[in-house]
């Protein structure tokens, strides 16, 4: 990316980010795309002097479910505001004893396990962009901005595992254990509902996405262990 390019971050995440004072200058926006409405308005406005927009994934009352975020729309929303990186946040289940509840984790490959979602934006729709697609995906998460977000969160003190395997299963419902145990036998660190198709759709808009994944429990394949929301 060159060095004089105006950097404008999108962040997509859940409860917390509609908190005004996180923003300066705060202004909402409700737009349209060509693939319907994206999960919620887009939340402008400017963080230390750079420009943001906040977009709440599940809606700001979390009433939409993984399987119908409309993860095209808000990926081409956040592109046509001018966005040249996205920073989002997930919550997802521990796979592995060393990832604690409360640890992060900045992933950077993925393992699909979705069955009912667009994962393009190039979907033979009239209005959608002609054409296909066939986007490399070796390397989902863009390299620098994960190094930034490792910077800054040791800078914190945060505890932080430096890369990490998502596993993206559809929901809403959990894993059973059989599924569990699997997981971490294909090498999957940490499971969530929504890395995919984020993470592609954002790759294919030329995006540069990174994501800041955060355990909450240690899934049900860790016995005496229950899986939370």
């Amino acid at each position: 990316m060159s060095a004089s390019m105006q950097i404008k971050i999108g962040i997509i995440g859940g409860s917390g980010l509609d908190d005004p004072d996180i923003l300066e200058g705060r202004t909402e926006k409700y737009v349209d795309t060509p693939y319907g409405k994206p999960s919620d308005a887009l939340i402008m406005g400017k963080i230390q002097n750079v420009e943001c927009v906040l977009l709440a994934r599940h809606g700001r009352q979390h009433t939409i479910m993984p399987t119908d975020v409309n993860y095209q729309a808000n990926i081409w929303a956040l592109r046509e505001e001018g966005c040249t990186h996205l920073l989002v946040t997930t919550a997802c289940g521990s796979l592995r004893e060393e990832i604690q509840p409360g640890d992060i984790v900045i992933i950077d490959q993925f393992i699909d396990r979705t069955t009912k979602r667009a994962q393009t934006l190039y979907d033979g729709r009239p209005t959608s962009p002609p054409g296909v697609s066939h986007i490399p995906m070796a390397e989902p998460f863009c390299t620098r901005t994960r190094e930034v977000l490792l910077e800054v969160a040791r800078g914190l003190g945060v505890k932080c595992h430096p890369q990490g395997t998502v596993l993206t299963i559809e929901g809403p419902r959990f894993s059973s254990r059989a599924e569990s145990l699997m997981f971490r036998q294909w090498g999957a660190d940490v499971i969530n509902m929504t890395s995919v198709p984020e993470v592609v759709l954002a790759k294919e808009a030329g995006l540069c996405y990174a994501s800041i994944a955060m355990a909450t429990d240690y899934d049900c394949w860790k016995e005496h262990e229950e899986a939370e929301s």
